[in-house]
């Protein structure tokens, strides 16, 4: 599990395009296709905590749980930044977080389930997550696709930008058909304000998951009702889908 060093100082501007607010409506729905309404919810693998903050803003009372101190440190000061108060951020792995006591949800955004990589970890999260939430609660969560790691990472290289020019950052992808992992080199340049740059590297693995891996672990784990879309509105994945979207009942 990578603490993103190098990225936490500049994740929020680089991932600028993401649209944390559809996202957010997207699990509002989910709630009520699965007749929940739930108070107090878990936002596991935060980050920074733009989903976090976005949840809390609507009313719900959240906590936030990430390995990566330096992420956790940019979401207190956005937190007290943001006016957005009484959000309780853990800094805990995926797999061995422990809660005070359960919770009606728990989401997971921009693929940190793809972060556990090992033998069992999904399965240890998994089972965490079931034994944290309350009763016929709801899991959701999303990961990259087979199609995403084998035809958009694959080997490929890419370049990221800030339009000013102050943020610039390498890209390059390792992904091994085999073992499934996919390992990401990279070199994030920063400008100082004497614009000299600052340059950190940085490497993160991702395990590509199928389908039929991600429901048998859940399915052992206690859930049920597990369903898979392409995108927010609810769509049947296609073959060439490179997200899916997926929501499982917590049955105990």
């Amino acid at each position: 599990m990578k603490s993103y060093e190098a990225l936490a100082r500049v994740y929020d501007r680089l991932n600028g395009e993401v649209d944390y607010a559809a996202i957010a409506d997207f699990y509002e729905k989910a709630f009520a296709r699965y007749g929940i309404k739930p108070r107090l919810v878990l936002d596991l693998g935060c980050g920074t905590g733009s989903m976090t903050l976005e949840l809390a803003r609507r009313g719900y009372d959240m906590i936030g749980v990430d390995a990566s101190a330096e992420m956790l440190s940019k979401a207190y000061e956005r937190m007290w930044k943001e006016g957005v108060g009484g959000v309780l951020f853990l800094e805990q792995d995926m797999r061995g977080f422990e809660l005070y006591g359960t919770v009606g949800a728990v989401v997971s955004t921009l693929d940190c389930v793809n972060y556990l990589t090992g033998d069992g970890d999904l399965e240890k999260c998994f089972s965490l997550v079931h034994n944290y939430l309350d009763p016929d609660g709801v899991f959701l969560f999303d990961v990259n696709t087979p199609y995403k790691f084998e035809n958009v990472y694959g080997e490929q290289a890419y370049i990221l930008e800030e339009d000013d020019g102050s943020i610039f950052c390498g890209w390059q992808n390792d992904f091994d058909g085999e073992t499934g992992l996919c390992r990401f080199l990279l070199s994030v340049f920063t400008e100082e304000k004497d614009g000299r740059y600052v340059r950190l590297d940085e490497e993160q693995t991702e395990r590509c998951y199928s389908r039929e891996e991600l429901t048998a672990a859940l399915e052992g784990a206690g859930f049920a009702e597990i369903a898979f879309f392409e995108d927010l509105n609810f769509s049947a994945p296609a073959d060439t889908a490179t997200r899916w979207y997926i929501a499982a009942r917590c049955k105990k």
